[in-house]
């Protein structure tokens, strides 16, 4: 039986494929205004209205049932009980074919391609479909859908160093999940997403309560999400110089997280720890370089390529602390080599290290003047709490530049 309101999508389509008007279509069988709530889903169609229509149109009556199975619906069937490359390539293929799709099933189109261009590192190509994504979902009207929306260009906006946009895109999705008493996991989502905004932004006090609101309504759990909220709870902590407190949270999870849950998570709990023992003051290297060499063994079962940049690229900045810069070059070049994908913030670590370096090698007037360019790119880019970081290591190298020059006559 032809239902609609698939019916009216595909008959729709055939019409606009053969450049015919509603009347043009109608002919002298059928009225336009019933043919335009045929399209509109309004009226369920009569067998002889599928004849007169199939005949006018030139199809067998049989090519209005092929909306029920139209390309978009095939590849996420497909791509649902696969999930590899391929499915998500023909997914997104499908997204850009002609003819109205359902909106329900563009919106989880562009969801499922979105989290494949983030898993790949893609920000800029994750984004575009985002925004349509939230465009659509807003129309639907549906809040889960908006929220979720909202929480995920967040998260990519952050990624992408745009700190402004993503504060209002978290902001948006945490009022979005309170106001419509959405399920306690999309509440922790747009909170993780929100509270690493804030804290991108400088706004630590604002990113503390954030935190505390997020930790109290994961505690009890031992899942994905009640690791993420100790992973970001401890980064905020970081941010604010409590680095005991921050070992503390993410000890928890370190601990009690499996890899069976989430081995992507599970790798990445151990790059923040690695990166926790690296601030210190001094740093504690042996135990930062455990971790990195944890999360390296098991990067084998994770295909995420930009995972594995970061992780070389946080063993360069262990080699150059621990005063072996032959080492961090050849980590920091080879990285450099693989054009990796990695998020802003990444980006501008591997741009300081670089900078650093260049200072060690003689070229320090070169590598001085790098880091107050990513300084005042990362201001711009509100990226308060990068941009202090950058300073303050700019400081740093600038009171040993002159240590090592001596006293000036």
């Amino acid at each position: 039986m032809l239902e609609q309101p698939l019916f009216g999508r595909r008959l729709k389509q055939l019409r606009t494929e053969r450049g015919l008007s509603q009347a043009a279509l109608a002919g002298e069988g059928m009225s336009t205004g019933y043919l335009s709530r045929l399209e509109s889903g309004a009226r369920q169609p009569t067998a002889r209205a599928v004849e007169h229509l199939a005949a006018q149109l030139g199809v067998p009556a049989s090519a209005f049932e092929e909306a029920a199975a139209n390309s978009l619906a095939r590849a996420l069937a497909v791509a649902a009980s696969a999930g590899t490359d391929e499915t998500a390539v023909a997914v997104e293929s499908a997204l850009g074919g002609e003819g109205d799709q359902d909106p329900l099933l563009r919106w989880q189109g562009l969801w499922l391609v979105a989290q494949w261009r983030r898993r790949r590192g893609e920000h800029a190509k994750e984004r575009e479909l985002l925004l349509e994504l939230v465009r659509l979902g807003d129309e639907l009207g549906l809040p889960e859908l908006s929220a979720r929306g909202q929480t995920q260009l967040a998260r990519c906006l952050r990624a992408c160093g745009e700190i402004g946009p993503a504060g209002e895109a978290g902001a948006a999705a945490y009022r979005l999940a309170r106001e419509n008493g959405l399920p306690v996991a999309d509440v922790a989502a747009s909170l993780l997403a929100l509270v690493s905004v804030e804290t991108e932004a400088g706004r630590l006090g604002e990113a503390r309560a954030h935190a505390d609101e997020l930790t109290a309504l994961t505690q009890g759990r031992t899942d994905t999400l009640w690791a993420e909220s100790l992973w970001t709870a401890a980064a905020v902590r970081v941010r604010q110089g409590d680095l005991d407190s921050a070992q503390g949270l993410l000890a928890q999870a370190l601990e009690r997280f499996s890899s069976a849950e989430n081995l992507l998570l599970w790798v990445r709990l151990r790059v923040a720890a690695a990166r926790l023992h690296v601030r210190k003051a001094p740093p504690e290297l042996d135990r930062a370089e455990q971790y990195a060499e944890q999360a390296e063994a098991s990067l084998v079962y994770v295909d995420i390529p930009a995972l594995g940049h970061e992780v070389t690229a946080l063993k360069a900045e262990i080699a150059f602390l621990g005063g072996r810069f032959a080492d961090a070059r050849t980590l920091l070049d080879r990285v450099r080599g693989a054009d990796a994908k990695t998020t802003y913030r990444d980006r501008v670590r591997l741009d300081m290290l670089d900078s650093r370096l260049l200072i060690v090698e003689g070229r320090e007037d070169e590598g001085l003047a790098r880091m107050r360019e990513l300084a005042e790119e990362a201001q711009a880019a509100a990226s308060i709490d990068l941009a202090a970081d950058i300073w303050r290591t700019l400081a740093e190298a600038l009171a040993q530049a002159r240590g090592a020059a001596g006293p000036r006559a």
